[in-house]
């Protein structure tokens, strides 16, 4: 794993798992223990456990990282050893944006056999946007599938977006694949770049924290996939070129990240990651925000600092 920069020191670090010593209650946030499945994980035991309760606790921290960066802030955190868990709005939607792209990777890894992965796609230059900075350069030669899911994943090309789409015969052919995942909250109406037009209220192309953090557990840890793609979707993600700012930028040096991010109007930046603490299990941390008017800025320091609140509360 890459080392990247970290705008956390270990005495930030360990400031904000101080915080969780304050109580509360609030309909939006609770810390407890979900069943764990049989999904392979680290053999490693959890470093902490967190008892069961279901006596919802208001999670201080980002109630006021909502309040600094005038926000709306969801959270779905997983520890997959305990069954701990930290949620913050996990159940409101919010527009996915480009975190569609490593599901729509995952379905075309499961839909074909691995030799589709050589197979030549082609498009024109009436196909390209502003996002598309991998597809642009191969528009005369094509690219195999291999190159698209590379593109989409790791650098949130747009154009290798849609391709990937267009192989699942539209955005309806993601939609059944998160129902074949069990998730029932997913939809993919759009392709690039209306998707992340993220209107509030709008459900076109929306999920939740907890289902699209439970859709990447499934893709990465489960066993959605076959393991060979399901090693080649992890490399990518752990190799992706957008997400040093966010979730990556909140957790300590030394921790493995796969993670996809995504951003759009309405202020929308999102990040959904497994991270692997040092021998211990996993974690599934989705991290998704907002804002109320269409111009305003997105804030990849909300994701972090929330993603540093997460680790500190689970690890």
């Amino acid at each position: 794993m890459t080392s990247h920069h970290r705008t956390f020191s270990r005495r930030t670090f360990l400031g904000t798992a101080a915080l969780l010593s304050v109580p509360g209650c609030t309909e939006h946030g609770t810390t407890r223990a979900e069943p764990t499945s049989s999904e392979p994980t680290s053999s490693a035991p959890s470093s902490r456990s967190v008892e069961p309760s279901p006596v919802e606790q208001q999670h201080e921290r980002l109630v006021a990282l909502e309040r600094e960066f005038d926000a709306r802030l969801g959270v779905y955190a997983l520890d997959t050893g305990s069954g701990a868990t930290v949620v913050h709005r996990a159940d409101e939607r919010f527009a996915f944006c480009s975190t569609f792209k490593g599901l729509a990777a995952a379905a075309v890894l499961q839909r074909h056999p691995p030799a589709h992965l050589d197979a030549v796609v082609t498009y024109t230059e009436g196909d390209l946007m502003k996002s598309s900075t991998i597809t642009a350069q191969h528009v005369a030669t094509g690219m195999t599938i291999r190159q698209v899911c590379d593109a989409a994943v790791r650098y949130s090309d747009g154009t290798a977006g849609n391709l990937l789409l267009r192989d699942l015969g539209g955005p309806a052919g993601l939609t059944a694949f998160t129902r074949g995942l069990g998730d029932e909250v997913t939809r993919a109406d759009r392709v690039e770049p209306d998707l992340t037009s993220a209107v509030p209220g709008d459900p076109r192309d929306t999920t939740s924290p907890r289902a699209i953090g439970t859709d990447y557990r499934k893709i990465v840890l489960g066993d959605a996939l076959p393991p060979d793609q399901r090693a080649f979707l992890r490399d990518l993600l752990e190799r992706n070129t957008t997400g040093d700012r966010r979730v990556r930028a909140g957790v300590p040096q030394g921790w493995g990240v796969a993670d996809k991010t995504g951003t759009g109007d309405y202020g929308t930046a999102n990040d959904i990651a497994i991270v692997w603490p040092p021998g211990a299990a996993p974690l599934v941390v989705a991290i998704m925000s907002s804002k109320a008017t269409a111009d305003a800025p997105y804030d990849q320091a909300l994701l972090a600092e929330a993603a540093a609140y997460v680790v500190a509360a689970l690890a």
